[in-house]
């Protein structure tokens, strides 16, 4: 079989399977080339998920009808000053997409610079080119393409629905958006009205509001900045907090040098920052922007410019977590400000407003009925014409015991505790009951603190196992009588095989014949734990310890598991002073906001969220 040269439409048509995989990569390349161009503002027009319209109209620098001819020929470039590929400042520099884009699509240009006269436009119809023609046009750039792969049917049956596509096109406008918030956005397609995103300031509050624009208001209100910078590798941007996650990773948006990317080594050491604050099934939402000499990454690895290679991948996943890790730790103890919203939303539900419906009397242990609940009272109410008030300024012990349904849960020596003035005024505020020996509620300046007691405690474990461990080793506390503990014969050996492990963290034990351990000494923070429950849960998790991680991670996984043996349990009542200690250790504690296996330690409402549970507001 003889070599033979192909025709330059069939090559085109080649590299269109490359570049042009979809609609969306068609919205990536125009949109990208306007931002190139200088744009200030951009209006991208979908229709039919893509496959039937795509139009991008920007306000850049335009061009002449010269330039017009050779933009549509292959590698004819304006972003490459000389034939330098390690240092690239731009998004694109190939020269591929609008000639690839032309041979498969009927495509039209028309553009005008500031100083010209006259617009004119390039037309490429499944790769014929037009010569350049006068056109009708303010300034600027137009990119019209129609009919998508009609010169290629076979690509047509890959793509998806005409909503999937269209969804996949508006999810790269936003990953721009969000680069670039200094350009106004806006996004027209048949499925929705136009959506803008107004121009921000290119700076941490003109990205916080370009994230609350594309993501909303809530992601907004739930991110904390993060600054680092390690060997001229610059890391800035938005981290959300762990209580405001996504069951998916597509609320990540990574930038490097202001290119969009989907990097595993970036994705990866997001992961590994929030490894002890999301369970493994979450993602946070966030916008990271990297900025490093053009000369220590390489953008020209994909086809698509999707990913990127560094110089010293190491350095930067270094950064991005320690980064993350300092700026999530060191922010004062806060969850979601979602929470209190969906606590005003449940208490709005039909389902609880059904509970609270009039029903039969309920008749107290003292006797006497009480009919459900009526109808509120009318405005000008006077409760002192009530045939039911009391003849008495207080009610007295008889009437007190008709009122005795149950025991209270709560810890009333918390509210006749003396209130400290210094508490209210600190984050948490200050205890003022403890309820069903598990919520403890405490008051602030302006509203109240639900707290997890045992979530709460167990964050703070975690955090003292951890730095025991990077500092000077876990302290051991020996057991007067050694302990043995049965288990499956495969669990006791996954243990005895991870014993040096155990030993790192303080729980030192040994084979005790078959199916058992013996088990000598414990973490001293621990020696209050029921150490057969301990060491029954650990054999459960070892299965699940990964050994290709590194031993760091490893003890971190068996850390979170002893953290919940040694924190306070459920059902424990406690004292004002212990609940107070407890909020106190919190504030100083990193990540208090949450437990380790993700969940939310505290819930603030504002006296704004309890005037909404009570239709104040």
């Amino acid at each position: 079989m003889l070599i033979r040269r192909l025709p330059p439409v069939l090559i085109d048509r080649i590299a269109a399977g490359e570049v042009v995989e979809r609609p969306a990569a068609v919205v990536k390349e125009l949109v990208e080339n306007a931002l190139d161009a200088g744009a200030r503002a951009i209006e991208v027009v979908i229709q039919g998920g893509g496959r039937r319209l795509v139009r991008v109209t920007d306000d850049g620098s335009g061009m002449g009808p010269d330039d017009l001819a050779l933009c549509v020929e292959r590698h004819a470039t304006s972003k490459l000053d000389g034939e330098d590929l390690l240092s690239i400042s731009t998004l694109g520099f190939r020269g591929e997409a609008l000639p690839s884009i032309g041979s498969v699509a009927h495509l039209s240009i028309a553009s005008r610079p500031k100083d010209a006269a006259h617009a004119f436009e390039v037309r490429v119809d499944g790769g014929v080119v037009t010569p350049p023609r006068p056109a009708a046009l303010g300034g600027g750039t137009r990119v019209e393409v129609r009919d998508l792969f009609y010169a290629t049917p076979a690509r047509l049956k890959f793509l998806k629905s005409d909503r999937a596509e269209g969804a996949a096109a508006a999810d790269v406008v936003r990953r721009l958006a969000l680069a670039r918030p200094d350009v106004a956005f806006t996004l027209v397609t048949d499925e929705r009205a136009a959506v803008t995103f107004p121009v921000r300031a290119d700076d941490e509050q003109g990205r916080a509001a370009r994230l609350a624009d594309v993501l909303g208001a809530e992601a907004g209100r739930n991110v904390v900045a993060v600054n680092g910078i390690r060997d001229d590798v610059v890391l800035e941007g938005l981290a959300g907090l762990p209580t405001f996650s996504k069951a998916n990773s597509l609320s990540q948006y990574l930038f490097v040098n202001g290119r969009p990317v989907r990097d595993k080594l970036l994705m990866g050491a997001v992961r590994a920052a929030y490894a002890d604050l999301l369970p493994s099934d979450r993602y946070p939402v966030l916008a990271l922007f990297i900025s490093l000499d053009p000369r220590d990454v390489d953008v020209n690895v994909h086809p698509a410019k999707t990913e990127v290679r560094f110089r010293d991948g190491g350095n930067v996943r270094a950064l991005i977590v320690r980064t993350l890790s300092d700026a999530l730790g060191a922010r004062i103890p806060s969850t979601a400000g979602t929470m209190a919203d969906r606590l005003v939303a449940l208490a709005r539900t039909p389902e609880l407003g059904a509970r609270l419906s009039p029903a039969a009397p309920f008749v107290a242990p003292g006797g006497g009925a009480f009919t459900g609940f009526r109808p509120a009272p009318a405005l000008d109410y006077d409760w002192r014409q009530s045939p039911a008030r009391p003849a008495i300024s207080g009610l007295g012990e008889e009437e007190q015991a008709r009122l005795d349904i149950a025991e209270p849960s709560a810890d009333a020596r918390a509210d006749a505790a003396p209130l400290s003035a210094v508490d209210l005024d600190r984050p948490l505020g200050a205890a003022r009951a403890q309820l069903h020996e598990t919520y403890i509620v405490a008051q602030t300046r302006d509203g109240l603190v639900l707290v997890d007691q045992h979530a709460a405690h167990e964050r703070l474990v975690y955090e003292k196992l951890k730095a025991a461990l990077a500092r000077d080793g876990v302290g051991r506390q020996g057991l007067l009588i050694p302990a043995v503990v049965d288990l499956d014969p495969a669990d006791a050996d996954r243990l005895t095989e991870r014993a040096a492990d155990l030993a790192a963290l303080g729980l030192v034990l040994e084979s005790f014949g078959h199916g058992a351990v013996l088990v000598r000494e414990v973490p001293a923070l621990l020696k209050d734990a029921d150490v057969t429950r301990l060491v029954t849960d650990l054999a459960e998790h070892a299965a699940e310890w990964d050994d290709a991680l590194p031993l760091e991670r490893r003890l971190l996984h068996v850390a979170a598991t002893m953290a919940c043996h040694g924190s306070v349990r459920a059902g424990r009542r406690l004292k004002v002073e212990e609940m107070n200690a407890l909020l106190r250790e919190m504030e100083e504690t990193p990540n208090a906001g949450e437990c380790n296996h993700g969940r939310p330690t505290f819930v603030t409402l504002s006296l704004k969220d309890v005037e909404k549970l009570f239709a104040r507001r």
